[in-house]
């Protein structure tokens, strides 16, 4: 049974005319893979979770029902943090540029952004507070609020950790969406 969702460079969905391969120009859609950090995380989040149901059914069987509702929202809450952790990233589509983080959501309209570039920064690791000297992918916007907008992507974020080239081919993807979209 082929996998899909598994190959990274689909030679058949490239057509020499069209710059950017995609199916359906009206979708939001990620231009790289979740890293293996990031889905890890999700993963281990998942798997505390399906151990927090099985504690609700018992603690359900053994006749506490507001026990075990409580404990079932806590895996509720479990599962909808792992499910947002893979969601985070950078998604583009014709309409703008939308940076998803873990609790706030950006969208740039492709007609507020100015340029799209790869920067030699420091940068957070894992996003935690410690930080190193990489790349970043950054928004440069017009008009005000300029400078509020974080790095997009980094070389040292849960997407990216130890797979510069994986960066590379995200921040090449974005920056052509940026050039193919944003006007003058």
């Amino acid at each position: 049974m082929p996998l899909p969702f598994l190959t990274a460079d689909r030679a058949d969905d490239t057509a020499d005319d069209v710059p950017l391969p995609y199916e359906d120009r009206d979708r939001w859609r990620r231009p790289y893979r979740p890293g293996p950090w990031r889905v890890g995380a999700a993963a281990l989040a998942l798997l505390l979770a399906s151990y927090v149901l099985f504690a609700a059914v018992i603690i359900a069987l053994a006749g506490s029902v507001s026990g075990a509702g409580v404990v079932f929202g806590i895996a509720v809450l479990i599962i909808g943090a792992a499910l947002r952790l893979l969601r985070m990233g950078v998604w583009v589509s014709p309409r703008g540029l939308r940076h998803v983080a873990f609790l706030v959501t950006r969208t740039v309209a492709w007609e507020q952004v100015a340029a799209v570039r790869t920067v030699q920064q420091p940068v957070r690791w894992l996003g935690l507070p410690r930080a190193v000297q990489g790349q970043a992918l950054v928004l440069a916007r017009r008009g005000r609020g300029a400078d509020l907008m974080p790095p997009l992507l980094t070389t040292h974020n849960a997407d990216f950790l130890a797979r510069p080239e994986a960066f590379d081919r995200a921040a090449d993807t974005v920056e052509a969406w940026a050039a193919e979209n944003v006007r003058g």
